[in-house]
């Protein structure tokens, strides 16, 4: 009995062992949790971030403006609204919030044609004390169109423009570019008038228009001494293919030499612009891009073999028009050694926008910058030539004259009752016009008569050897045989 008993008791103290175990388990798990339920705010408050707080802030001010303000407010209005505002406080040009219509205007582009007047425009940054700053900026015009046409040129600047259905001109200095872009665009047949500002006070109005553009790609020609000339407008899809064409146009001619036109290129796609460079490389860089996060960071290196012969020596032309994909191919050949620059330095725009669709409409944010096989970057800096040469400049009172004679109908009429003018009739036009007062040099006022006869003949040229200075340096080096080595 007694041995039972013991057991019985040492049973019932196990029980009890296990029992005061188990609610002590309990008690530990219930204070955990209640331990956690009251700390958790605090250690969440610690680790807020400032970005948490911006938007805690952002998320009070809206409620606050959708819910008292004196009249209703649409609270989709407020949000475009506010994304307006995020993305111009980046004082990047090229980032920015897009409408529904203007994303549906990229796609415009992107399919190769769309109703303009054909240029390729960017937003000066706000400088104080700079009165050129602020306004938009022609990049290039595209190559016969209304605004190629009509004169317009790399480095002008649109301070106004004017629909037809509007009674005054609009300072572009208050638009963003994609507001510029919108403005410019419009239904084929119908007119915009631009206020250009050439030099640094050479004001004038031109009245476009506009017409359905077709981006190009791609001219080429031989010139004298079995020199193969290219220019290539813009980096698509179909660039590479076209540049291919043309060397085999020049294989086929037994050339010796090549000369590259980019000037006036504003770039295009960087695929485009990699296939196009591949051509010219057997292996190594092309281009890089650098971003702050990784997935921005590649490098793009050329396939092994290559179209173009290494001993084939190569011009590439560039001014202040080139841009984006064209100084990322110029620079890339001037790195590597297989081309000579010719010209004046390019844009400066090197960085590489991405574009994402949000509710409607869509953004375009800066993700990362192109750099070169040299490891330099070109974003607002350029790619300078290693030959400079500037083409001949008008004083700002000769701009004025020469824009007045542009826009009126003097040098039209001439050709219309002169169609194919003799040198002695163009030399008596020209005196006529000095002598009533238009202070222009010669060859300025023989070129536009020169160009309105091709137009009224419906003549076009490859390229312009009797005025384009620069084409006459480059095609010296290589007749010389003075290109040099790098």
């Amino acid at each position: 009995m007694i041995r039972t008993n013991n057991e019985k008791y040492r049973q019932t103290t196990q029980q009890k062992r296990r029992e005061r175990a188990i609610w002590g388990a309990l008690t530990v798990l219930l204070l955990s949790v209640v331990l956690a339920f009251t700390l958790t705010p605090a250690l969440l408050a610690e680790e807020r971030t400032e970005t948490d707080r911006v938007i805690d802030v952002f998320e009070s001010v809206f409620r606050f403006i959708e819910r008292n303000y004196v009249d209703e407010v649409d609270p989709n209005l407020l949000l475009e609204g506010a994304l307006k505002g995020m993305f111009d406080v980046l004082d990047d040009p090229y980032s920015a919030y897009l409408t529904a219509d203007q994303m549906r205007g990229l796609t415009d582009t992107t399919t190769g044609e769309f109703g303009g007047v054909g240029m390729y425009i960017s937003k000066q940054r706000s400088v104080e004390g700079d009165e050129r700053s602020g306004f938009v900026e022609v990049v290039s015009p595209i190559e016969d169109t209304p605004a190629y046409r009509a004169g317009v040129r790399a480095g002008d600047l649109i301070v106004a423009l004017r629909d037809e259905t509007d009674d005054e001109f609009q300072s572009t200095e208050g638009l963003s570019i994609d507001e510029a872009v919108d403005r410019l665009r419009g239904a084929p047949g119908t007119l915009v008038t631009i206020r250009i500002r050439r030099g640094t006070r050479a004001e004038f109005p031109i009245t476009l228009e506009r017409a359905i553009i077709e981006v190009p790609t791609v001219k080429y020609a031989m010139m004298a001494d079995d020199i193969g000339f290219l220019r290539v407008i813009q980096f698509t899809p179909r660039t590479a293919a076209r540049i291919e064409d043309a060397i085999a146009f020049f294989t086929e001619n037994n050339y010796r030499g090549m000369i590259m036109d980019l000037r006036s290129n504003p770039g295009g796609l960087l695929d485009a612009v990699i296939d196009a460079a591949d051509l010219f490389f057997s292996g190594g860089t092309i281009v890089g891009t650098a971003g702050r996060i990784p997935q921005e960071n590649q490098r793009f290196t050329a396939t092994r073999g290559q179209v173009v012969d290494e001993d084939v020596p190569i011009v590439v032309l560039i001014d202040g028009g080139a841009a984006s994909a064209a100084e990322i191919f110029a620079g890339t050949l001037q790195d590597r050694g297989r081309a000579h620059l010719v010209g004046e330095t390019t844009f400066g725009k090197g960085s590489v926008q991405q574009i994402r669709r949000i509710a409607g409409g869509g953004f375009r944010l800066t993700m990362s910058r192109y750099y070169l096989p040299s490891g330099r970057y070109i974003d607002r800096v350029g790619v300078e030539p290693d030959t400079v040469v500037r083409p001949p400049q008008l004083t700002d009172e000769q701009e004025e004259h020469y824009a007045r004679l542009r826009t009126g109908d003097r040098v039209e009429e001439f050709v219309r009752r002169n169609r194919t003018p003799s040198d002695s009739r163009i030399d008596e036009f020209v005196v006529t016009l000095q002598d009533e007062g238009y202070d222009i040099p010669d060859r300025w006022i023989r070129r536009m008569v020169r160009d309105e006869v091709n137009r009224q003949n419906n003549v076009q040229l490859d390229y312009d050897l009797e005025f384009d200075v620069v084409l006459q340096e480059a095609l010296g080096l290589l007749q010389g045989g003075d290109v040099p080595e790098r």
